[in-house]
């Protein structure tokens, strides 16, 4: 079985505070904004692997906020180092969730190479990761939700996807100043 992401990010949705900082790559940030636009949406789209670092730099810098980054599984492939550096960083604000589709979707969804053996939940965990876990069906998911949603990280979620209903492709805004300048405003309005 495997979870629409549009489905994964709504059932995502009302367990992110208004504080909380969320770093998304891809599809996934596009989805993401279309469903849950708020200043403290990073955009890290174009800068393929980097999510992840974006994202520890982002929990050292505001240890008091949670930081979600919303990875895609190629997009990981470029930067699996960073699992490592998370894990030995200390950061506890920071849930690391990998939408898994095994390909590269945004460029032409090209197959991941051994996508049917990659484990990336066995990744986190042997990086030293504080818990990893893997869902391929939306109940689950939501009913486990609540449990982890609040523990200490580093954490990683695998979520198994399908596309989901297709959201449009605003590279404009993404590469613009007005995405950063709205997040920077945000980040900065507590200082």
């Amino acid at each position: 079985m495997t979870i629409p992401r549009d489905q994964a990010l709504t059932t995502l949705a009302p367990h992110i505070r208004d504080e909380d900082i969320v770093v998304a790559v891809y599809q996934t940030n596009f989805d993401w904004m279309a469903l849950n636009s708020r200043p403290l949406n990073y955009v890290a789209v174009g800068a393929m692997g980097q999510a992840s670092s974006h994202g520890l730099g982002l929990a050292l810098a505001n240890p008091d906020r949670r930081v979600f980054v919303f990875d895609g599984d190629g997009s990981l492939l470029m930067n699996l180092g960073s699992l490592v550096t998370i894990a030995g960083s200390g950061v506890t604000n920071l849930h690391h969730v990998l939408f898994a589709n095994r390909t590269y979707e945004v460029n032409g969804a090209h197959p991941l190479p051994a996508a049917d053996k990659v484990d990336f939940e066995g990744f986190a965990r042997a990086a030293g990761y504080r818990e990893s876990r893997s869902f391929s069906d939306l109940k689950t998911f939501r009913a486990a939700l609540p449990g982890f949603i609040d523990a200490p990280g580093p954490q990683m979620t695998v979520l198994e996807i399908v596309p989901g209903a297709p959201h449009p492709r605003d590279y404009a805004y993404i590469h613009g100043v007005e995405a950063r300048k709205r997040f920077r405003d945000a980040l900065n309005a507590r200082r």
